[in-house]
């Protein structure tokens, strides 16, 4: 048995049950995780409330977590007992002491990265590269409009697009948030509570707009990206923090623009081992190097899941946060 948090049914931060649960031996080509430290992300919000439905309840969520390989199954050559691993992928389960996973979604950690590091970068680290590497290959000179810049995938954007050579327009939700993002690499700061976005980024751009917008909020920032486009640039929504998007007529997609939308995942990008490994790869290169810096800036035991649930939709989180089996 090991200790977890399961939802028996969708809801609130209060359907997260802290609970035994029984782990089995793994089977082929799976591997036992002691797991070190566990990630929180928006995701997990949305198996906890039903917006993404998961197979079967009860169910442990969380997608993301970090640990030292304890049995390994049949079949397993790439990993032994001991090894340190981590990972940001399905099957859901990573809110617990133990877990089973499929270990050709397991990458080794570099010595460099510690526990809770991991848990805090790999979906969010692997998020930002697959979005400003693939999704849409941002150049030196680009200038890229990135919502909720103070939040975990947005401080590790904020560094890597400073890396990269681009001009970064982050949006956020208070002062406080503005001097985080700026911190971490954020040309031009813009609070949504005070000021129109999509006025302000013209402005910024000289009536140009970006060619790219990040957008992880959804339903309510949703027109106000596409308007801060130039003709012909993409719309990237990565995630609904607001809501889901309303459904909508394609047309107006030609009549701001001639504009591309896109809704990409981390799942679809990562889905084969190579891409896996290139993605991560790519994350421990930055971070290794000091270009990007992962800061823990909320930590939980696993027992208090649920209030970290609720600072999380409440926005008191900065950065990334880890919950601690």
């Amino acid at each position: 048995m090991t200790k977890a948090i399961r939802i028996h049914t969708p809801g609130g931060p209060e359907a997260l049950v802290y609970e035994d649960v029984e782990v089995p031996s793994p089977g082929p080509g799976e591997v036992l995780i002691d797991q070190g430290a566990c990630g929180l992300n928006y995701i997990d919000v949305y198996h906890r409330t039903g917006l993404y439905p998961l197979p079967s309840l009860p169910a442990v969520i969380g997608m993301e977590g970090a640990g030292t390989v304890a049995v390994v199954g049949e079949g397993v050559a790439a990993f032994k007992p001991g090894d340190r691993v981590a990972y940001a992928d399905a099957p859901p389960g990573s809110y617990a002491a133990q877990r089973l996973m499929p270990w050709h979604r397991l990458v080794k950690l570099p010595d460099a990265v510690n526990d809770q590091q991991a848990a805090a970068m790999m979906l969010q680290g692997m998020t930002v590269e697959y979005l400003i590497r693939r999704t849409y290959a941002v150049q030196p000179g680009d200038t890229v409009l990135f919502h909720a810049a103070a939040g975990g995938v947005g401080l590790i954007a904020c560094q890597w697009l400073n890396h990269l050579g681009a001009t970064v327009i982050g949006t956020v939700g208070s002062d406080e948030k503005a001097a985080l993002a700026k911190s971490h690499g954020c040309h031009h700061t813009i609070n949504y509570r005070e000021e129109n976005f999509t006025d302000r980024v013209r402005e910024l751009t000289d009536g140009a707009g970006v060619p790219v917008v990040y957008d992880s909020i959804g339903k309510d920032t949703f027109e106000g990206s596409l308007d801060s486009l130039r003709p012909r640039g993409l719309m990237v929504s990565f995630g609904n923090a607001s809501g889901p998007v309303e459904p909508f007529n394609t047309a107006l997609l030609a009549q701001k623009g001639s504009l591309y939308l896109t809704r990409p995942t981390l799942l679809t990008y990562n889905a084969q081992r190579e891409d896996l490994e290139a993605s991560a790869a790519a994350l421990f290169d930055v971070v290794t190097a000091g270009k990007v810096k992962i800061e823990v800036n909320q930590t939980y035991p696993l027992s208090e899941t649920a209030q970290a649930h609720r600072d999380l939709e409440g926005r008191k989180t900065t950065g990334s946060t880890v919950l601690l089996p």
